[in-house]
């Protein structure tokens, strides 16, 4: 079903809680007959006050559904007028949360006459009735999807207005120019000016140097959304597999002591002291070309695997947002050689890195680590160094976040080409304002640039940005 399709004047009910056994489940009901659908099946404790309701109201009473012999005690909460989530009278009955008794007060609601929500009907209805524009609408999914206490936060200063309330603060300056430069052009013959060209470039100058900060921020976290990239990378048989699976607390990855195990790259979820992290454990970088190495089957079917592996473990590498580099405590002289060299390339390539020596338990020392930094003692089998590796780490990750993070990823999406855009209108606008340009051109331009704002914030919409924004919600929200 199309979003715009959704019928308006329906009333709908889902389960909006989380699935599952809990200590209270809520059922929520939002239209015109939100209220109405509940009289014949609710016994409110205080039925006068039920009646006389007129704003926000908690009601005890007990629901009377089938197959129980009294009723079940619940907590309606009422919302009869448009100052509810979404923009219309709303019902929210808290209730045990047995997945039973609240499938079976779903089932008395739409008995009742209350249609099942669509995935996302209670938020598109709050932003058609504008309660909230398009980004905060999508700062709800972003709540419902974060993957850490960042993401989350992020979220949540969406939710509260934060990147909005900036294109809003644009669009209203623009709106503003615009009325000031067709003004002038209803009164050009009687030569009346609203707006100097001076001030006219400058007023669109600071409108472009805002939309062009809040379309690097989008970029920016475009390249960083959602969970931190973490890839363990070093020679093979250093011990990254057995410190993956402790790193995630369980046997996530293949684990031997033959060199070359992991042909191909495993990745695994943790939070790491709020920062949300996806683990990756890459196949042992290894030199190609020596011939002064025991090679063993380097040819052939062997080696093609060989290097696939090797081209895996640099994408990953290339991609991530920190490297832990292994090396084994027990390295003899040839890997210690080898350790050195490709680790200083790891190094040298910008990424951020940090030095694990592996196997600390083992009594032979790593002796090249300090030659191109401090490392890290750590033991997957003993658990020795492992908190403090977490702590390292998380504490890089987060200075290593942007400074404005105001935008969450599915935002940064969609809002690249339409900030994108509005820059380029702006931009145009500048040179005419500057060059003498006629105010017509001048006033498409900034109508150009209002449209693309407008796409952002949902003042202006189309069928397929709602139906790609409200699919992606769990029914309920």
């Amino acid at each position: 079903m199309s979003a715009t399709q959704f019928q308006l004047d329906d009333t709908i009910g889902a389960l909006a809680s989380a699935a599952g056994p809990t200590v209270r489940g809520i059922v929520r009901i939002s239209g015109p007959r939100a209220l109405e659908s509940l009289n014949d099946w609710f016994e409110p404790a205080d039925f006068e006050r039920w009646q006389s309701a007129h704003g926000a109201t908690a009601h005890a009473g007990g629901l009377r559904l089938d197959g129980l012999r009294s009723p079940l005690g619940v907590t309606v909460y009422t919302w009869p007028n448009g100052r509810s989530y979404t923009g219309q009278p709303l019902v929210e009955i808290h209730a045990p949360g047995s997945p039973a008794l609240l499938e079976a007060v779903l089932a008395r609601s739409f008995a009742a006459g209350v249609r099942p929500a669509q995935p996302g009907e209670f938020t598109l209805r709050a932003f058609l009735a504008g309660r909230m524009d398009l980004l905060q609408a999508e700062a709800v999914l972003g709540v419902i999807d974060a993957a850490g206490e960042d993401a989350l936060a992020i979220a949540l200063r969406q939710l509260a207005g934060g990147i909005s309330g900036r294109m809003t603060q644009v669009r209203g300056d623009l709106i503003d120019l615009l009325a000031d430069l067709e003004a002038g052009l209803d009164f050009v013959e009687d030569g009346i000016e609203f707006v100097s060209r001076a001030d006219l470039a400058a007023r669109i100058g600071h409108a472009q140097s805002t939309v062009g900060e809040l379309l690097v921020q989008c970029q920016s976290r475009a390249q960083s959304q959602g969970r931190r990239r973490v890839v363990l990378a070093g020679l093979p048989n250093a011990g990254k597999s057995t410190l993956f699976n402790a790193l995630l607390s369980r046997d996530a990855a293949l684990v031997s002591a033959v060199a070359g195990t992991t042909r191909d790259y495993l990745s695994g979820s943790v939070d790491w002291s709020g920062v949300a992290v996806e683990l990756i454990d890459t196949p042992g970088w290894e030199f190609f070309d020596a011939t002064d190495r025991e090679a063993g089957d380097t040819s052939g079917f062997a080696r093609e695997l060989t290097r696939r592996a090797q081209e895996l473990g640099s994408e990953q590498r290339e991609q991530a947002d920190l490297v832990l580099w292994c090396a084994a405590a027990n390295a003899g002289a040839t890997e210690q050689r080898d350790d050195f060299e490709l680790r200083r390339r790891a190094i040298e390539s910008g990424r951020p890195t940090v030095l694990v020596e592996t196997k600390s338990d083992l009594p032979e020392p790593c002796a090249n680590f300090d030659a191109v930094g401090s490392s890290l003692p750590v033991s997957a089998k003993t658990g020795a160094g492992l908190d403090e590796l977490v702590e390292r780490c998380a504490r890089l990750l987060s200075d290593a976040l942007p400074d404005r993070r105001e935008v969450i990823g599915t935002t940064a999406a969609r809002c690249r080409e339409s900030l994108s855009a509005c820059r380029d209108a702006l931009g145009r606008s500048l040179s005419g304002a500057e060059s003498n340009r006629g105010d017509e051109i001048l006033a498409l331009e900034l109508r150009e640039a209002l449209e693309h704002l407008g796409r952002v914030l949902g003042t202006v919409y189309t069928d397929d940005i709602l139906d790609r924004l409200f699919s992606r919600f769990c029914i309920g929200k």
